[in-house]
């Protein structure tokens, strides 16, 4: 959020109010010839200041809740253990008889999937459809897999599992509980971030050339003081942070209201969607058909009436490869088959999917992770990484330092927009932007083509383009107060330039 020159070096302290920030904020740039990367990096400046200022409290708020968020896994653990754990044992009963146990006791619900325990003290997770749960949503009834006793039940989200704790704070970092106007704050952060992030760096490693050493870029400036101590903090942190916190912009765009409507559109284009068994694509539409009909179909019953049941289904898995954590999809539908999913998102990424035959319990297709296509291997890992699950401890580790940063960063902008403010215009003035008129030194082609990647951007994320338009017009009326205030004849420059 650095809004100082090369042009405009720091003057000492005591020399008060300083002459770039001091003059009208429109002054006439210098006639002649300019190189075309001056005028850039102006504007760029401008952009950077507006941008940090405006942007950076969604900014904060969005840091603060994915913070919380990344250590959700732990807190699921403490807050659910009496669901989640169950006292170590040799040998475990039939899927068949815990997912009877959880139907008795849940008899108005339909049974739609079971994960087993995997580990001698966990317990087993039956998710049902049930009435009155919000869309994505099931009810979740964990058994004991030793003796097929009922612990509870919690609600669980989306494919992840997700139990109320993590579900509400993922909520919480989406749209504060606001719905889809509260989704804009986390998409307006998520927009900005890559563009301040860049836009900065790009800033601090164009700086003069004595300061282009790389340990200057690259550590902060013990020597300094004051101004050039905060931005050399600022500076260098953010290039640390810059490639981390692109990914999680890209993987948050993704999840976003409007631009993530672009993204799956591109996906689907460029036929990068994450690909699916048809076998479950079919089971989906059935149980959409059929869940207004609770207790007239119930899967508990057509899954027993079937030749193949949960423990065969699961032991054709096994005998496919998948090992470890899984979801045991039951058939909605008569002549569907079982679907049988690995759940580990964490390194190496377990997500081979097969179809097991509720007649015969043979596996009538595969879907192996290897055979994915490169884009929708990119972007299950991304979103491991954004959840904090991709590397586990070490990647939730890796998102606070990321946190940290950016909360760091913005208290630094903010301090030095502070820092540079005219010492003789009072105790509570601030630094202005950088002077208007950088896009009259511009060439005609860079101006186009400026104005085409602002076009291409603001139509590809448009909550960044609405937001950048808002930007303008709030600083062009800015502008024309202080030049009917300044010189009441004058024109009123274009704005960021």
């Amino acid at each position: 959020m650095s809004t100082r020159t090369p042009e405009h070096p720091e003057p000492p302290a005591a020399s008060g109010a300083r002459t770039d920030e001091a003059g009208p904020e429109s002054a006439t740039p210098p006639t002649g010839a300019r190189p075309t990367w001056s005028a850039l990096r102006r504007l760029l400046l401008r952009l950077h200041f507006y941008a940090g200022i405006l942007v950076a409290p969604f900014v904060v708020v969005a840091a603060l809740t994915g913070l919380v968020y990344v250590y959700t896994p732990q807190l699921e653990q403490a807050l659910y253990a009496e669901q989640l754990r169950v006292e170590p044992g040799d040998g475990a009963v039939s899927l068949e008889r815990q997912a009877a146990a959880a139907a008795e006791a849940h008899p108005d619900a339909e049974l739609s999937a079971v994960r087993p325990a995997t580990a001698p003290d966990e317990s087993t997770r039956v998710l049902m459809n049930a009435d009155g749960l919000p869309d994505g949503h099931l009810l979740a009834v964990f058994v004991d897999p030793h003796d097929a006793t009922v612990l509870g039940d919690l609600t669980s989200y989306g494919s992840s599992g997700s139990l109320p704790v993590r579900s509400w704070l993922a909520e919480l970092h989406r749209s504060l509980h606001l719905g889809d106007t509260g989704r804009l704050y986390s998409e307006l952060a998520a927009s900005w971030l890559w563009v301040v992030a860049l836009g900065g760096v790009v800033l601090w490693t164009t700086r003069r050339r004595r300061e282009r050493r790389l340990r200057r870029l690259l550590l902060p400036d013990a020597s300094a003081t004051g101004r050039a101590r905060t931005m050399s903090w600022h500076g260098s942190v953010g290039v640390w942070a810059l490639a981390g916190l692109a990914l999680i912009t890209a993987t948050g765009l993704t999840w976003s209201q409007y631009a993530g409507g672009n993204v799956s559109q591109i996906r689907e284009a460029f036929h990068w969607q994450t690909p699916a068994l048809s076998a479950a694509a079919d089971t989906e539409h059935a149980a959409h058909e059929d869940h207004s009909g609770h207790g007239d179909h119930g899967d508990h019953e057509n899954h027993g009436a079937s030749a193949t049941d949960l423990d065969g289904a699961l032991a054709a898995a096994r005998s496919a490869g998948l090992d470890g954590p899984v979801e045991i999809g039951v058939p909605v539908a008569e002549g569907a088959p079982y679907t049988v999913k690995e759940t580990v998102r964490s390194w190496p990424v377990q997500q081979d999917q097969v179809a097991v035959d509720a007649a015969d319990g043979t596996v009538v297709e595969e879907l192996r992770f290897d055979d994915f296509p490169l884009m929708a291997k990119l972007s299950n890992w991304g979103i491991g990484f954004h959840m904090g699950l991709l590397f586990g401890l070490p990647n939730q580790l890796l998102l606070t330092a990321l946190a940290l940063s950016v909360l760091a960063m913005v208290f630094w902008g903010y301090r030095m927009w502070w820092q540079r403010r005219p010492t003789r215009a009072g105790a509570f003035a601030m630094g202005r932007p950088v002077p208007r008129g950088a896009d009259r030194a511009l060439p005609w082609w860079c101006v186009a083509l400026l104005l085409v990647c602002a076009v291409g951007v603001g139509v590809l994320i448009p909550v960044l383009g609405v937001s950048l338009l808002c930007f303008l017009a709030v600083d062009t009326a800015i502008g024309l107060l202080r030049r009917r205030r300044d010189r009441p004849h004058a024109s009123v420059a274009p704005p960021f330039a």
